[in-house]
């Protein structure tokens, strides 16, 4: 970007607004961002927050932007509805491990721990103390199957894995970098095998080339143990309700 261009853009990008865009007798949240990249208005959903986003060019009118929305009303009305339910952590919930249902049970009978019996996981402790400590097992429960995966496909192309994270992402399941540092979404540990299969396949293919290229893709088949038709189309469909799970 030239010197006079960028002299021409704000140094700091405004803060994001909550809009409410009004539909029939429904009133209705947007955030509303703007992004020097935007070449235009555009309205995308945010189902970890469960909320419309609108995005704008920096040099748009607002009222521009907030038309746009407007003309939309109906769209971001039936996104909306669409979204799943929240999924809360706790006592008689259902939840997947791995893709095997599993109810919670708040034992209070019993101090500190969390483990897994009979299609049951018990969580100990106080109540307060439900949701984190259930997170923190299922992460852990998460790390015992991903850490030698990653491995063991890093093996299968001869590339080093600096370094293997497991985090709230909330925009991408998983990421590898250009110095072969790897991230994945805890929420993973709530989906079928097959599908966190093709996604260290997918990342530890990065691990050769850091694009999405024929190339790539022949990579990631050849690494992943299944055919990857089958987990792409579990996550498009099932993806937004693997956010909803937890606090």
């Amino acid at each position: 970007m030239s010197s006079w261009f960028s002299r021409l853009l704000p140094k700091t990008l405004p803060e994001p607004e909550q809009l409410t865009i009004a539909h029939g007798a429904d009133t209705l949240a947007v955030t509303f961002v703007r992004n020097a990249r935007a070449r235009r208005a555009s309205l995308r959903v945010d189902p970890a927050n469960r909320r419309i986003v609108l995005t704008a060019p920096l040099r748009m009118a607002r009222g521009t932007a907030v038309g746009f929305a407007e003309a939309q009303a109906g769209w971001i009305a039936t996104r909306l509805r669409r979204l799943p339910e929240r999924r809360p952590f706790r006592d008689g919930a259902e939840i997947p491990v791995f893709g095997v249902p599993h109810v919670i049970r708040h034992r209070t009978d019993r101090r500190g721990t969390v483990w897994r019996q009979d299609g049951e996981i018990h969580v100990a402790g106080g109540i307060d103390h439900l949701p984190r400590r259930l997170r923190d097992w299922l992460v852990a429960e998460l790390k015992v199957r991903l850490v030698p995966l990653v491995h063991a496909k890093a093996a299968q192309v001869e590339r080093p894995v600096k370094r293997i994270t497991v985090r709230d992402s909330r925009s991408r399941w998983g990421s590898c970098g250009p110095d072969a540092a790897m991230s994945f979404s805890w929420r993973l540990v709530f989906a079928p095998p097959e599908v966190l299969d093709y996604l260290v396949a997918h990342e530890v293919a990065h691990l050769v080339h850091l694009n999405h290229s024929p190339r790539f893709w022949a990579l990631a088949r050849t690494l992943c143990d299944g055919p990857i038709e089958r987990p792409q189309a579990w996550l498009k469909q099932n993806g937004e309700v693997l956010l909803q799970y937890g606090e």
